[in-house]
C-alpha cells in the first residue's frame, strides 16, 4: 500500500535532515525529486544526493529543479526547512500538491497547524507568531498535513552532501490523532526505508515534548556561545531555564498535552548527549536567520491564549531577539 501511495516524493529543503530522509526514501524505491536553489541545485544535478553514514558514502540520483512546476504533482512532499524560510517556501510549492498529496512537516518548534483539531479551549486558533498573515495555512491547507518529529543528528558537509551522526527516529501522526490509512501507509514506508518510525496518537504531544528541551537551551546557547554542558553546569542559568520549562509545562496542561517529567529530568537527558553546539548556535555562527518564533514566540502566544503567565519565557524571548536582530538574523522589533 505504501509503495502505491507514496511513489513520487519531493524533498523541499535538502539540508541535513531533508537530505538524510531523501537518500533513505530513494533507497527504498521512491522516485525522489528535490526543490533546490543555487549551489545545492547544481550539486544535485551533477552528483545526485549524497550521504556519509557509518563510514560509507551513499549516493542516489534525484530530479532537481528550482521550479516546482517542473517537478509536478507528488504523492508525498517532505518539508524540512528552517522556520524563517517557510513562508517563502510555502509560496513556491503549490505545483507539487494535488488533491491527495501528503505534506510531511519535518521541522523544529510549533508548526502553524498545531491547533487544528486539537487544543481544548484554544482548538482551531491560528498562531500569528508562526504564520502572521495566514499565508502558510493558505498555501499548505491543513487537510494535506501529517506532522513529523525528528530524533536524529545530521549535518551538511557541502551542498547536496549530508553526514549522518546518530539517531534514526521519526515520529509521525495526523494532527487530528486519527490512525488514517494514509498515515499507516506513510509509517510503513518510513520503516521500510530504514527509519525507526513511530506512529503517534497525538503528534502535538511529541512536538511539545521535543520543544520542551529545545526552546531554552537553543536560545541561551545562541546568546552566550556556550555548549550545552556549560549551560547546564551554571546553576543560575539552569534555574532560569527550569522556570521557562515550568511555564511551558503549565501551558501544555491547559491544551491537553501534560508532561510527566520535571525540568531536572530533562536536563539529565540533555547532559547524556555530552558537550554539543545547538542548531541555533550553529545558525548564529553561520550568519543564518534563527528559529526564535517557532521555538519561543509561539510558546509565549500560547501562554497568552491560555492565560498562563510567562515572565521567564518573555525574558528569554526579549533577550534572544535583541541579540539576533543586532546580528541581522531576526527582524528588528
Amino acid at each position: 500500500m505504501s509503495e502505491v501511495q507514496f511513489k513520487k516524493v519531493a524533498i523541499v529543503g535538502a539540508g541535513a535532515i531533508g537530505g538524510w530522509m531523501g537518500v533513505h526514501l530513494a533507497q527504498a524505491g521512491a522516485q525522489v525529486s528535490v526543490l533546490a536553489r543555487v549551489d545545492t541545485l547544481q550539486a544535485l544535478q551533477k552528483s545526485g544526493l549524497q550521504m556519509h553514514q557509518g563510514g560509507t558514502l551513499h549516493s542516489v540520483p534525484v530530479s532537481a529543479s528550482n521550479d516546482a512546476a517542473t517537478l509536478g504533482v507528488q504523492d508525498l512532499v517532505v518539508i524540512s526547512v528552517k522556520a524563517p524560510a517557510l513562508a517563502s517556501v510555502a509560496a513556491q510549492v503549490g505545483p507539487l500538491i494535488g488533491p491527495n498529496t501528503v505534506v510531511l512537516t519535518a521541522m523544529n518548534g510549533v508548526p502553524w497547524w498545531f491547533l487544528q483539531g486539537f487544543g481544548g479551549p484554544v482548538a482551531g486558533r491560528s498562531l500569528s507568531s508562526v504564520d502572521p498573515e495566514g499565508a502558510i495555512a493558505q498555501a499548505l491547507p491543513a487537510q494535506h498535513i501529517i506532522g513529523c518529529v525528528v530524533h536524529a543528528s545530521c549535518s551538511v558537509d557541502a551542498p547536496g552532501v549530508i553526514r549522518h551522526h546518530f539517531g534514526d527516529g521519526l515520529i509521525v501522526g495526523e494532527p487530528s490523532g486519527e490512525s488514517s490509512p494514509r498515515v499507516q501507509a506513510l509509517h510503513a514506508l518510513l520503516q521500510q526505508a530504514g527509519f525507526n518510525a513511530t506512529l503517534s496518537p497525538q503528534i502535538q504531544k511529541d512536538i511539545w515534548y521535543k520543544l520542551w528541551g529545545n526552546m531554552t537551551v537553543n536560545p541561551v546557547s545562541a546568546i552566550t556561545g556556550a555548549t550545552t554542558d556549560r549551560i547546564l553546569d551554571d546553576e543560575l542559568v539552569r534555574g532560569f531555564i527550569s522556570n521557562v520549562m515550568l511555564e511551558a509545562k503549565a501551558i501544555g496542561e491547559r491544551i491537553g498535552i501534560p508532561i510527566a517529567q520535571e525540568p531536572e529530568d530533562r536536563h539529565a537527558m540533555t547532559r547524556k548527549l555530552g558537550a554539543f553546539k545547538t542548531s541555533m548556535l550553529q545558525d548564529v555562527q553561520a550568519g543564518k536567520p534563527v528559529e526564535l518564533d517557532a521555538l519561543v514566540s509561539a510558546v509565549r502566544e500560547l501562554g497568552q491564549l491560555t492565560q498562563v503567565a510567562t515572565p521567564f519565557t518573555d525574558a528569554l524571548l526579549g533577550l534572544s531577539r535583541l541579540h539576533a536582530s543586532g546580528l541581522g538574523l531576526y527582524p528588528a522589533q
